[in-house]
């Protein structure tokens, strides 16, 4: 299996333009046979929580189809970050799109505390089945809570991937904690990050994989949009600077 990270530059609050940068990301990703891809939290708005309650949208917005299309047309599992409402509520989510099935959200369950106020926490983790694999999703601040990734061991994950907005001063430590979930639970990890500004941030980038080992075995920079992509068979990663 073919696992592809993004690392974007988002525009902040602009969805279609999003759309469209997501679009030449995945066409370029399609075109390396990868199985599934993630992009970053919040990837179709950028992480921008004052704005969260005007761009809130649901799985079935109809700006959200070309991915179902993309997906449907190349077998591929596609992951975009946006948030979405329900009632009165609004979420961090990941819409998690499968090749001729129906869309589903991910919302993150644990929130950082600057985040308590503009978002609710999602009330279920959700887990992706290929082949062999079984992934399950983190949205950022989910990778500092332990009981995330014990529970995602103890539900038999070999795969996590993280979508997040790490900045350049927070991004030393959460490479730490993501290399000790992939050593403690024996597992292939994945950080999908930003460049750029984002939400008051200064981005770090440095999206990576990190081997079960908790060795990273690939990262991109700190400054260019690029994908990430690892071969779960061969072992090998490919790295595409844009």
């Amino acid at each position: 299996m073919r696992i592809c990270i993004g690392q974007t530059k988002p525009y902040k609050g602009d969805i279609d333009k999003n759309i469209e940068r997501h679009k030449m990301f995945l066409k370029i990703a399609v075109s390396r046979n990868i199985n599934i891809m993630i992009f970053p939290e919040l990837s179709l708005t950028g992480y921008e929580p004052e704005l969260a309650k005007d761009l809130a949208t649901t799985q079935d917005d109809k700006r959200l189809d070309i991915f179902q299309k993309i997906s449907n047309i190349n077998n591929v599992v596609i992951g975009v970050g946006l948030p979405t409402r329900k009632n009165d509520d609004i979420f961090i989510s990941m819409v998690i799109f499968q090749p001729n099935k129906d869309r589903f959200t991910y919302s993150k369950q644990y929130l950082y505390p600057t985040e308590i106020g503009y978002f609710t926490p999602g009330q279920k983790q959700i887990y992706l089945k290929i082949g062999d694999n079984i992934i399950v999703p983190a949205i950022c601040y989910e990778l500092s809570i332990p009981e995330h990734s014990q529970k995602a061991h103890e539900n038999n994950v070999n795969i996590y991937i993280a979508s997040v907005l790490n900045s350049v001063n927070g991004i030393d430590s959460d490479i730490k904690k993501l290399s000790s979930i992939a050593i403690n639970y024996n597992m292939t990890v994945f950080m999908s990050n930003y460049i750029g500004q984002s939400g008051g941030y200064q981005c770090a980038g440095k999206t990576s994989i990190w081997n079960n080992h908790g060795d990273i075995v690939g990262q991109l920079n700190d400054k260019n949009e690029g994908l990430l992509i690892f071969d779960t068979e061969t072992k090998e990663v490919i790295r595409v600077c844009l």
